[in-house]
């Protein structure tokens, strides 16, 4: 079976660099450096989107730029 995947690079992201960083799920959860992509698959979403909505999680801020 395959999963969906949704990839969060901050490399790709339109808000790199700006105050949404300080309070994207991706820094809270994981702490990691800017350039590190994180991969999170369907069911992965499906929880963090349930944390975000009892308040337990700032919500992912991530916005991909467009391409050209």
């Amino acid at each position: 079976m395959h999963t969906a995947t949704l990839t969060v690079d901050c490399d790709t992201c339109a808000v790199r660099g700006t105050g949404a960083c300080d309070d994207c799920v991706v820094s809270y959860v994981l702490g990691r450096e800017p350039e590190d992509a994180v991969l999170i698959d369907a069911d992965e979403a499906r929880a963090l989107r349930m944390l975000e909505r009892a308040g337990l999680l700032p919500s992912l801020k991530f916005a991909a730029e467009r391409a050209g």
